[in-house]
């Protein structure tokens, strides 16, 4: 039987019950699928998702000395964490070897929204190619989950998971689409592989640069610079790559 792609606009809209059974890729491409996958591309030995910055505190202290904070309220740094969410920040001297705690306005909460899906992985446009393969790689329906902006629709996350609706469409072309993933994909055909004007439409991408994060904005809105697909590990909630 062929399976369904389907796309959740934000992380308020996922329907835990719909995702027993489906894979689901989660996506905040502005900035915390970018920043997981680098981290974890960058030796990471995991990344541990939670949803406030009490939270993350707490799970940091549970974890021990060499654990890193990382997140953001209003895309700045909270108060006596070691790194914002700039994927610049996780290069491999900092990263190494180390498990990072991370909080976020959106990205966080979809990836803890996704957690009954039968297998989760991150996606962003950095990894396109890669998440297209992962999910084509496995069994049943496909839930790409959108982060968004505090219950409102991002345009980049939309574009990102209409080019991999795209992907997978043109991989298994008797898969059944859901309208809303029919939706992501025309507005991903409207900009084609132009993420410089996907940049400059976006709300959040201009809001960054108007914070100083501009040079994030590049880094994010490019397309396939990366082979990592993290995944969350079961039992644990925390994200990982490949054998670790």
């Amino acid at each position: 039987m062929p399976r369904t792609i389907d796309v959740v606009l934000t992380a308020d809209a996922v329907v835990p019950a719909r995702l027993p059974g489906a894979s689901a890729l989660v996506i905040d491409v502005l900035r915390a699928s970018t920043s997981i996958i680098t981290a974890l591309g960058n030796g990471a030995d995991a990344v541990v998702p939670v949803e406030t910055v009490d939270d993350a505190r707490a799970r940091r202290s549970g974890l021990g000395p060499t654990a890193l904070l990382a997140g953001e309220r209003n895309s700045d740094p909270p108060e006596g964490f070691d790194f914002g969410n700039s994927p610049r920040e996780f290069t491999a001297e900092r990263v190494r070897g180390r498990t990072i705690v991370l909080t976020t306005s959106n990205g966080t909460r979809a990836l803890l929204a996704a957690r009954p899906a039968a297998a989760v992985a991150v996606a962003a446009f950095i990894n396109a190619g890669a998440a297209a393969a992962w999910a084509r790689g496995r069994r049943g329906d496909i839930v790409l989950i959108c982060s968004g902006s505090l219950g409102a629709l991002s345009l980049e996350d939309q574009a990102c998971a209409g080019w991999l609706t795209e992907v997978l469409a043109v991989a298994e072309p008797d898969a059944k689409l859901t309208d809303v993933a029919r939706e992501a994909r025309g507005v991903a055909r409207t900009y084609g592989k132009d993420l410089d004007r996907l940049g400059r439409d976006s709300r959040h991408a201009r809001q960054l640069v108007a914070k100083g994060h501009g040079d994030d904005v590049g880094v994010c809105l490019s397309l396939d610079t990366s082979v990592v697909v993290p995944t969350l590990a079961r039992g644990v909630d925390k994200l990982v790559w490949g054998s670790q």
